[in-house]
């Protein structure tokens, strides 16, 4: 679980620091109203993390309590606003879903020089450029937008920086969407839903070679917890296929949304079983999960 700052309520997260994975920002265009816009208000959420950490510690730094770093959406310009303000004031900071070879490059550079940064990457990042956008119109819309064929190689060539791999899982409807809607809405929510796709589109890379099942583990759930502080998932596994070759069709997806941008691919790797906390919940495409039988996890608590 995060906690968020706003505009308006920028220190309001303090009391709950500590059993919150990390303080999440926004810096660049996001859906609906939680950029924080000017460079004094960042400063001052950068300096009071720092503060807050000068007593209880850093997670990452093997606090017994302490907090998280901050989490930021930072595009372009403001992903060296981001870095610098790491650096001055010593806070661990972690770039969600980034997407430009520049991006992924200064990250690099920052590593190399000791910038407590660590970074993510989504699926449609991944498998996905501005290449697709004529087929997927709408469907493609998301934030950070699609980026260019070079911007997705980059993203490869680069995989040693890159900590976690990340959904940015938003389901959205298509009729919010406005696909196929005659006029378009004006402003429709961004964003894919990527919980169902990750680890299928994955196995396809390990299957073509450009990944192996450890990189899958590292960076979905090894470098995660230790990035959050999350908790054990204990007698928590799953079970794959990873010879299986299927194409991705819309109808068999478990998503209420029920659409992939992703539909019509063919991947290579299928979930069969998934144990969560000893009980099967998932098995041979049917979901046994009770709704409701899901956990929030806070750092440093038992999931």
């Amino acid at each position: 679980l995060f906690v968020g700052a706003t505009n308006t309520e920028a220190d309001a997260y303090l009391p709950v620091a500590e059993q919150a994975c990390a303080l999440k920002i926004y810096v660049s265009d996001t859906f609906g109203s939680l950029r924080i816009d000017t460079l004094d208000l960042m400063h001052r959420l950068f300096r009071s993390w720092a503060e807050k950490a000068g007593a209880v510690g850093y997670r990452m730094a093997g606090a017994a309590g302490g907090i998280g770093p901050i989490t930021v959406h930072a595009e372009e310009l403001m992903l060296p606003v981001c870095l610098s303000l790491s650096q001055l004031y010593a806070v661990p900071l972690h770039i969600a879903h980034v997407s430009r070879r520049s991006e992924i490059e200064l990250i690099r550079v920052a590593k190399e020089r000791g910038v407590p940064v660590t970074c993510e990457v989504t699926p449609h990042h991944l498998f996905l450029s501005t290449d697709d956008l004529p087929r997927l119109g709408a469907r493609g819309d998301m934030r950070p937008r699609l980026a260019t064929p070079d911007d997705v190689a980059a993203l490869w060539e680069n995989l040693d920086v890159v900590d976690i791999f990340a959904t940015d899982h938003a389901p959205h409807t298509l009729a919010e969407k406005g696909v196929g809607a005659d006029p378009a809405p004006p402003s429709p929510p961004p964003g894919v839903p990527g919980v169902e796709t990750m680890l299928p589109l994955l196995l396809t890379a390990v299957h073509a070679g450009l990944l192996d099942l450890d990189d899958i583990v590292e960076r979905c759930y090894t470098a995660p917890r230790r990035i959050y502080g999350l908790p054990e998932q204990a007698d928590t596994w799953i079970e794959v296929d990873v010879d299986a070759g299927y194409e991705l069709a819309n109808d068999v997806l478990k998503t209420k949304v029920g659409w992939s941008p992703f539909a019509g691919q063919r991947l290579f790797g299928r979930v069969e079983r998934v144990v969560l906390r000893g009980a099967t919940v998932y098995t041979g495409g049917d979901v046994l999960a009770t709704p409701g039988s899901g956990r929030v996890l806070f750092a440093g608590r038992e999931a």
